[in-house]
């Protein structure tokens, strides 16, 4: 079955540790991608793109700063990607973790992400299968070559994936 993202439920927040004293929070989105599960195979595959010129941290200043070429370099990059060939599914067939890569400033990392909590259900509004979850995940930035203000602010960056998909019933 394949799942189109709502873009009113799918976004990608993220933390890091700002001096050891409090905690940048941001956000991307929303997010396109497609999700395809089958449950009685125990399969699927999650493709998503993040525009990463689309960054929130509620701080001008700060958003401009991470657009950078240091930074996001959203010029060069203006796309990030996550693809999960992997789906783990629990007992009753819900997704308790996608594997697959993260590709950030044109640099795949290996990435996990851990299921929150998972459940699919028919909207009323809509009549169709909804399908989403929380998700957690972690990645290294310097990794992807984002290096800037270490050691001050964090190099482990938390993300946070909201994300609902709607059945694509379409032939």
């Amino acid at each position: 079955v394949v799942y189109r993202f709502d873009p009113t439920h799918t976004f990608v927040n993220f933390e890091l540790l700002h001096f050891g004293t409090s905690t940048i929070h941001g956000r991307f989105g929303p997010l396109n991608g497609v999700v395809t599960l089958d449950r009685a195979a125990r399969k699927g595959r999650v493709q998503v793109e993040i525009d990463t010129s689309q960054v929130s941290t509620g701080v001008a200043v700060l958003d401009a700063r991470l657009k950078e070429g240091d930074m996001l370099s959203v010029q060069s990059h203006p796309r990030a990607y996550l693809v999960a060939e992997a789906v783990d599914f629990d007992e009753a067939g819900r997704v308790k973790a996608l594997r697959g890569e993260f590709t950030l400033r044109g640099v795949s990392l290996p990435m996990t992400l851990t299921a929150l909590r998972f459940n699919c259900y028919t909207s009323p509004l809509i009549r169709r299968e909804v399908c989403g979850g929380d998700f957690e995940g972690r990645f290294n930035r310097s990794a992807a070559g984002i290096t800037h203000s270490l050691p001050f602010v964090a190099d482990t960056v938390r993300l946070l994936v909201q994300v609902e998909g709607i059945r694509d019933d379409a032939p």
